[in-house]
């Protein structure tokens, strides 16, 4: 007795179990790939939020002193105006006690005033550099108006117009940042010279 078909093992599992299989495995592959993707996408999201949190740290570290500086420059610019009074001063009290240098001997109570203004000064000077304070004293540039106040114009044939004739009261940089602009004196044109006056 032949038969036209063949009997299916019984370990052998049918084609519709095969199927199901294969879209399970495949569902779980798409699955696994989404949460790898998420995974991703979160630990890089993690990394950014890092990485700007870095920066936002360096940079109050770098700027912390910025308000400090900005109130130790009227300090500064009163014992810069004290030292200059000074020099008058002894200049004007011993005038025959001149050491030859154009300053007041030192000897002199003036001279030791202004001496010791200048020192304090320097040491000053010194700590504000040990934390980025820089002196911004752009005599003969070029106007800048990010960088510098201008007082007022003044005529003048030896500087080009637009550039700083005189530099009234210095500005200062924190690092790379302004912390106050340089107050300046901008040069213009002779009327003579100017176009449109002939």
């Amino acid at each position: 007795m032949s038969s036209t078909t063949e009997p299916v093992p019984e370990n052998e599992p049918e084609v519709s179990d095969i199927d199901k299989l294969r879209t399970a495995l495949e569902t779980a592959k798409a699955e696994a790939a989404e949460h790898i993707d998420r995974f991703l996408r979160a630990k890089a999201e993690a990394d950014n939020v890092r990485k700007r949190t870095e920066a936002e740290i360096a940079n109050i570290r770098k700027y912390a002193v910025e308000s400090f500086a900005a109130e130790m420059l009227a300090v500064h610019d009163s014992l810069d105006l004290a030292r200059s009074v000074s020099l008058v001063d002894s200049a004007v009290a011993v005038d025959d006690s001149r050491d030859g240098g154009g300053r007041a001997a030192s000897g002199t109570a003036a001279g030791k005033m202004h001496e010791g203004l200048g020192l304090t000064l320097k040491l000053m000077d010194g700590v504000l550099a040990k934390f980025g304070v820089t002196p911004l004293d752009p005599k003969g540039e070029k106007f800048d108006p990010a960088r510098h106040q201008a007082l007022s114009m003044v005529e003048s044939a030896e500087v080009a117009p637009n550039h700083i004739v005189t530099v009234v009261q210095k500005g200062y940089l924190l690092r790379d940042r302004l912390l106050r602009p340089a107050m300046v004196l901008v040069a213009r044109a002779p009327a003579a010279e100017a176009p449109g006056n002939t």
